[in-house]
């Protein structure tokens, strides 16, 4: 016997059916008992029918199975970040760097989530707890709490060095043994907290992000003209940028043996002793190191000769000596009318701000004045000085102080030096076989780091920071630095493949995958929402391995 469904139109009926043979010993089926209509026995009515079946048939009655839906976990994001990061090896890497067996923590699964979290929905170190809680984070302990974030991140600055060496270990395949270009630059962190504590590296400096004066601390970054950042430092707020170049170097060389390394560096880290220090640099390490230097503005002083005598070619490029390497020069036309126009226009507001002052002055001597506070020689002057300290103008607009009445001066000379500059990029390098033209090619690659510094500060949001120890600021520092590894290596292979997403835009499409996790009775039932094609496409794209 069995139950069957028939339908008469819309209708529904259950019917108790018997199999049997006739005389024929043909299969043939008949009604037994007839239910009613299916569409009646909501709401519990097929529930009672089944018990009463069961009590007169002496069995037990069937339990109630209890239906639960846990909250749905993002997970697509995760899982592809956990294969990225297995992929690249930065598990080995990290398991082996911080090895202990006193230690009872995972402190690789806490650091990894920290990293992610950055990537994901950058948070505080409680902000991250909240967020594991809402992700299906593979391979994660089963209890993380605060304490647990902070004593991973002093394991991993107990351990700083063998962590730094095991990772370069990991990077170094992907880093081109015969010629790698290396771009380095720094940039601000801010950071709060205004107590002291021993070999702070908080301190107060000019802020590139706020233009005024902060509390912060330096981060400085090396990648390959490819985007993929090598290592990190870290210095005080105040540090003065040419202090660092030639320690960051040292450590490139002796943590990647690269044959020939062509360094490329902003104006900030140009000085005659740098350039003096790589060269002495490399003849020790028996390298050949090279480098593309931009020549910052404080030395357009001692090149305003050599600029009057430059001859550019017509893709406006020249090149001549200077401190005893190649002085390559480029020009734009374009920019070099923009800057000249802009600071003229400059000159003539602040002239036509001196001709009122004087105007008043006069009219006041003459009598022709209303009455009220009266205007002074001395106060023309304050003024005026102080509007020209605010426009940057002081080498070529001055007020005479010796004067015995408010008066100032344009000094044309000087005008004519500064325009000599308009437009002009001029570097300074030692390589031989490079051309002018892939010189500066090269220098403006380095435009690609100024892009990882933004997205160090927007979608990894590495500052504010909050932590005041030296080595919690290292940590995050150093956590922040790997997510924008990861963020890279997405990028490069986005881009190999000619995808058009960013790697913001795929975590934000593949976290839309979600686990699942419904409870019937005593059983478990775990499942992924489907996946897209377009979601199937990311991960091919990304070469990473697609979710069970």
């Amino acid at each position: 016997m069995f139950v069957r469904i028939n339908k008469s139109g819309k209708r529904r009926y259950l019917q108790v059916v018997e199999s049997y043979r006739n005389e024929a010993g043909q299969p043939r089926h008949r009604v037994v008992a007839n239910l009613g209509r299916i569409d009646g026995m909501e709401d519990g009515h097929l529930d009672t029918l089944i018990r009463g079946l069961c009590r007169v048939a002496g069995r037990d009655e069937p339990a109630v199975l209890e239906i639960t839906h846990a909250p749905a976990k993002a997970f697509g994001d995760v899982f592809a970040l956990h294969e990225l990061w297995k992929d690249l090896g930065f598990d080995r890497a990290l398991g082996r760097a911080l090895r202990s067996g006193k230690r009872k923590l995972d402190v690789e699964a806490l650091v990894r989530a920290m990293v992610f979290n950055r990537l994901c929905d950058p948070t505080s170190k409680l902000g991250c707890l909240r967020w594991l809680d809402t992700v299906a984070m593979p391979e994660m302990p089963t209890e993380v709490e605060h304490h647990h974030l902070l004593r991973a991140m002093d394991a991993l600055m107990d351990n700083v060095d063998r962590v730094e060496t095991e990772l370069a270990r990991q990077i170094r395949p992907l880093v081109d043994r015969e010629l790698t270009v290396v771009f380095y630059d720094l940039t601000t962190v801010r950071i709060h907290g205004e107590g002291e504590v021993d070999d702070d590296i908080r301190a107060y400096g000019m802020n590139k992000e706020t233009g005024g004066i902060a509390r912060q601390f330096v981060l400085g970054v090396v990648q390959t003209a490819e985007g993929l950042p090598l290592m990190h430092t870290v210095h005080p707020g105040n540090v003065a940028e040419t202090k660092t170049l030639q320690a960051m170097l040292a450590t490139v060389l002796e943590r990647f043996p690269i044959e020939r390394v062509i360094l490329v560096a902003d104006r900030g880290l140009l000085s005659l002793d740098n350039i003096d220090a790589l060269t002495s640099l490399a003849q020790q390490g028996g390298r050949t190191l090279e480098f593309i230097l931009a020549v910052p503005a404080r030395r357009y002083s001692d090149l305003v000769e050599t600029f009057r005598d430059l001859a550019f070619d017509e893709d406006q490029l020249a090149e001549c000596h200077f401190a005893g390497h190649r002085l390559i020069v480029a020009y734009d036309p374009s920019r070099a009318a923009e800057q000249g126009d802009r600071r003229r226009t400059a000159i003539s507001k602040l002239e036509d701000m001196a001709e009122k002052m004087v105007g008043k002055l006069d009219a006041q001597d003459a009598g022709k004045t209303a009455k009220g506070r009266r205007a002074s020689d001395r106060g023309a002057y304050s003024r005026f000085n102080r509007a020209v300290a605010e426009a940057e103008l002081t080498r070529f607009i001055k007020a005479d102080l010796n004067a015995d009445r408010f008066s100032w001066s344009v000094d044309d000379d000087a005008i004519a030096e500064a325009e000599l500059f308009d437009g002009k990029l001029a570097l300074i390098t030692n390589a031989p076989d490079l051309t002018a033209a892939e010189a500066v090619a090269r220098y403006k690659g380095l435009a690609d780091i100024e892009r990882g510094f933004r997205v160090l500060k927007s979608d990894i949001e590495i500052a504010p920071v909050h932590h005041r120890l030296p080595d919690r600021i290292r940590a995050h520092a150093m956590i922040c630095f790997l997510a924008l590894v990861l963020y890279r290596v997405m990028r490069m292979r986005l881009k190999a493949k000619g995808h058009s997403a960013s790697p913001r835009t795929a975590l934000n499409l593949l976290e839309r995958i979600q686990r699942h996790t419904t409870r019937i009775g005593e059983r478990n039932l775990e499942g992924l929402s489907t996946i897209t094609p377009e979601q199937l496409e990311l991960f091919d794209t990304l070469d990473l391995p697609k979710p069970a």
